[in-house]
């Protein structure tokens, strides 16, 4: 229901505010630390995203200021929202890692199903904590050890229910993006040299997403978190809360002092990495993406695909090509643009092209309509 003081917002409002909150309405002179705690963290499946999220938004970013933050333990690549890798601060994990503790115990039986048949969750977890007590193994070392106490269980079953049940972090490597594809996991409380908080109550953690997302709705947070019923820690934060009606009436929440800039206030063109929370961050994603391109930067094994902003809407994809002396930039477009704003789009691509492929001596952008 919405609430007397709900302001109507329109969609473009909603892009603006959405865009000023994840430094895309202009490359920020902040630190990449303070963009990752601005950010509440960068979706990392792989481990180049994160560059090319920090790239596009703050001013002067270089490969090593991130690659320094790893080896410093000032940032770490674990497990969290949806259940899924992310670069958070390590004081953002430390804080909530365990609000997600239900939302991925649950999802060790909803995600293998009969192939749990015989786990022993809790179990299985000491056996893992254990072998890991003794230093960092990478994840196919550590399953292999529990298959050995556990022959009869599934074997993707108990990787699963150790990399879910504990709280873990990937240990980074001297790699290009700054993790091998077998990198290490070590016990967070180790790494860190600290244990987790204990506390599940998600409250403090709404504020956090409306600071990076809003103005966002309950259904929204739930899509970007992956928890469930949230209603009630809304609840419990309302009073320090401003609300707005949104489409069909929504109600959507948001921080009182947060940025809302003008709907006309222009937006750069800017090139976001695979599984970018822009695209991600919302149940209704409307605001930064029209429904019928939806389907054209996901795929069938649920990839979400490198995106191109374009006047603060995602208009294509891209994706790189590159050998030792030349690489090659392709945006598939989708949307209507106009000569300037693929004229921005080339100029953006040919700086990417040099932030990624430093060493090669020719670079070009190249268009494809789809």
């Amino acid at each position: 229901m919405i609430t007397a003081s709900g302001v109507p917002l329109s969609q473009r409002q909603l892009n603006r505010a959405t865009l000023a909150r994840q430094l895309l309405l202009k490359r920020e002179n902040v630190s990449a630390l303070s963009a990752i705690d601005a950010l509440i963290g960068l979706q990392s499946q792989l481990p180049r995203p994160p560059f090319v999220g920090l790239w596009s938004r703050v001013e002067g970013f270089e490969r090593k200021e991130l690659l320094d933050l790893y080896e410093k333990r000032a940032v770490v690549r674990a497990t969290s929202m949806r259940g899924t890798l992310h670069l958070l601060t390590a004081k953002d994990f430390l804080q909530f890692r365990a609000v997600f503790t239900a939302m991925l115990q649950k999802s060790i039986g909803q995600v293998l199903r009969e192939r749990a048949k015989g786990l022993d969750v809790a179990k299985v977890c000491a056996q893992a904590e254990k072998f890991l007590a003794q230093g960092p193994r990478t994840f196919e070392e550590i399953r292999q050890h529990l298959v050995g106490l556990n022959p009869k269980v599934n074997d993707r079953a108990l990787g699963f229910a150790a990399r879910c049940g504990l709280h873990l972090v990937q240990v980074p490597a001297d790699a290009t993006w700054g993790f091998p594809t077998d990198a290490q996991f070590a016990l967070s409380k180790a790494w860190l040299k600290k244990a987790s908080g204990t506390d599940e109550d998600a409250a403090a953690l709404v504020l956090r997403y409306l600071a990076a997302f809003g103005p966002a709705t309950v259904a929204d947070m739930q899509a970007w978190s992956g928890l469930k019923d949230l209603a009630p820690a809304f609840e419990k934060v309302r009073a320090k809360l401003k609300t707005f009606e949104g489409a069909k009436g929504k109600e959507l929440f948001d921080l009182p002092k947060a940025p809302r800039p003008d709907e006309d206030v222009p937006a750069p063109v800017r090139f976001l990495p695979d599984f970018d929370n822009l695209v991600l961050g919302h149940a209704d994603r409307s605001r930064v993406i029209d429904d019928a391109h939806r389907p054209l930067v996901s795929t069938k094994n649920l990839q979400i695909l490198p995106t191109v902003l374009v006047d603060g809407r995602v208009a294509a994809t891209w994706s790189v090509k590159a050998t030792k002396t030349a690489a090659t930039l392709e945006v598939r477009q989708f949307a209507a643009v106009t000569k300037a704003q693929r004229d921005e789009a080339k100029e953006e691509g040919l700086a990417l092209l040099h932030f990624l492929e430093p060493g090669v001596k020719e670079r070009d952008v190249s268009f494809v309509t789809r």
